[in-house]
């Protein structure tokens, strides 16, 4: 399996980095109590290498499907490799997913063993696993049946040479997060992983003294392409995150120079800066020049970011508000759109050149247009091979001059940047006969720091309606008849407000201020933290006629 292929592809630059800097360190994981343990570059190969011979000596067929459950850690990257260099296709599951998508995905892939890894708990893995299923475990994992990592790693002797695979060779499979039904298998050969993550390094100039903390689910794209891949091209310092109780302190220590989160995360940790000092008052200090950059280092030194140079969000719009708020304090958000389906090599803004409220400029070798229908088409170098076990479905995914059919609707501007105005298929109609575009209107009220995530609905009713999760700072408030009555005008000027920027078939009945917390663990959030629309509104359907008929404009769900 030591071939000579394109150099270009993600096992030949490992090799590469492993040549050039063996005792550089790559990968630095948390094992608690403030202790780490670094993996160096050939410590790295090393592990990946042994571990890959001892997947090879099960006899497998070639391009065979190996699972992989678990948090963000050190050994999801060499397990990956392991796979790879073995000869076998990766199968990564989300570590939220519940026991029926487990048992859905390894029946589907046909996989032929399972590693286990950091998890909150092991019920759904075990209630979603075939008992005569191996499985492979490693060293931050919850006590499990099946051989120890370490074990394996300390008496197999490694594959030698440089393994690699052939750039149409299947790499990886990831299923999506279920967000819409079933998940389904986007299929990834060596050359889109390879060529998509390119896209990234190209455009952000990703180096090799970059310092990058991955705590987003290295089972979807997008981290699997902005951290693992791109680390494999530009050879950056890995860090690894412990826990959400520890998660400041994580940051802290990698002192990272690129940093990428989602809307939700911008927004709680400005939501935690205004609790240490109240907002109007960080206003006005970043007001006075002469306080101006004293301040801004202080708030993003105590979030851990004051060596930032690339600061993005991805995943869900992000409300402008929130970026004008962190360009206040020096750090100019980037926003990005990709997919699975292209492995997030797409579009994405760089500096000087952002509009906000825009995702960017396509990527370089992606091409863009909007269908007569609104919808964003997009040609990548990334795009995937099509979905697992699914020839038609993967076939009407592409136009026929094959660029991909995203789902979502779009609008470019004349420099060529994206703005995403929401999904085709989340249009609803109101009894009114008109349609309603629900993230256009979503924006808006997220753009309130006392909100954390709204979900509007409302087919086949009079008017459409919001439903919100407030910020968690106000939860306890809320719970008490005083401080309901204190917020209610606000929800009622916010409902106002936003109507007034609405035409009159799109303008909301109500505002439902809801009780649950929407959550990944709860079902009401996908892993990479996007509402999941049909859940949220099967939820709350039994309360609509009540809602409606009070002809109250701020309601307490």
């Amino acid at each position: 399996m030591t071939q000579s292929v394109d150099h270009r592809l993600l096992l030949q630059q490992f090799h590469a980095r492993v040549r050039q800097h063996p005792n550089r360190v790559y990968l630095t994981q948390p094992i608690g109590g403030g202790q780490v343990t670094d993996y160096t570059w050939s410590q790295v190969s090393e592990e990946a290498r042994r571990m890959a011979a001892h997947l090879q000596s099960l006899g497998y067929p070639a391009g065979s499907c190996i699972a992989m459950i678990t948090k963000n850690c050190a050994h999801f990257i060499i397990a990956e490799l392991a796979i790879w260099m073995a000869g076998y296709t990766s199968v990564a599951l989300f570590p939220t997913f519940n026991a029926e998508n487990i048992k859905f995905i390894l029946a589907h892939s046909e996989a032929k063993l399972i590693f286990i890894g950091k998890l909150d708990s092991m019920a759904d893995v075990d209630a979603g696993t075939p008992a005569d299923l191996p499985r492979i475990v490693f060293p931050l994992a919850p006590t499990s049946p099946g051989k120890s990592w370490d074990a394996i790693v300390a008496e197999t002797e490694p594959l030698q040479g440089e393994p690699v695979r052939g750039a149409d060779e299947l790499s990886i499979i990831i299923y999506t997060s279920g967000s819409t039904g079933q998940p389904k298998g986007v299929m990834h050969s060596f050359r889109t992983i390879a060529l998509g993550a390119e896209t990234f390094v190209e455009v952000i100039k990703l180096g090799a003294d970059e310092r990058i903390l991955s705590y987003l689910p290295l089972a979807h794209a997008f981290e699997r392409a902005v951290v693992e891949a791109t680390s494999f091209i530009s050879g950056f310092h890995i860090y690894f995150a412990e826990s959400l109780e520890t998660f400041i302190s994580d940051i802290k220590r990698a002192r990272p120079t690129v940093f990428i989160s989602v809307p939700r995360l911008w927004l709680k940790f400005q939501l935690g800066v205004f609790a240490k000092k109240p907002q109007k008052k960080l206003d006005l200090l970043l007001k006075i020049p002469i306080l101006k950059g004293i301040v801004s280092k202080k708030v993003l030194t105590g979030l851990g970011l004051e060596h930032v140079r690339i600061a993005a969000s991805g995943s869900a719009p992000i409300p402008p508000g929130l970026i004008t708020w962190y360009r206040s304090l020096g750090l100019e958000l980037l926003e990005g759109y990709g997919m699975s389906e292209n492995f997030c090599a797409s579009h994405i803004s760089v500096p000087g050149k952002t509009r906000v409220g825009y995702v960017g400029n396509a990527s370089p070798g992606v091409r863009c247009r909007i269908s007569p229908e609104g919808e964003i088409l997009v040609h990548s170098p990334g795009s995937m091979l099509g979905y697992y076990k699914e020839p038609e479905m993967s076939a009407d995914s592409f136009t026929e001059d094959g660029f991909l059919k995203t789902g979502d609707r779009g609008e470019l501007d004349d420099q060529g940047r994206l703005k995403i105005t929401g999904r085709v298929k989340e249009l609803f109609k109101t009894s009114k006969g008109k349609y309603v575009a629900p993230a256009p209107i979503e924006n808006l009220i997220n753009a309130d720091n006392n909100i954390e995530l709204t979900c509007v609905a409302g087919s086949g009713y009079s008017d459409a309606h919001a439903l919100i999760q407030v910020a968690e700072s106000l939860v306890d408030k809320l719970k008490t008849a005083e401080g309901r009555a204190e917020y209610e005008p606000h929800f009622a000027a916010l409902l106002k407000q936003v109507n007034s920027q609405l035409e009159d078939w799109e303008q909301l009945g109500f505002v439902a201020i809801v009780s649950e917390r929407w959550l990944i663990e709860n079902g009401f959030l996908t892993p990479t933290m996007k509402i999941k629309r049909s859940t949220i509104e099967a939820h709350y359907k039994p309360q609509l006629d009540a809602w409606y008929a009070s002809k109250k404009k701020v309601i307490w769900g």
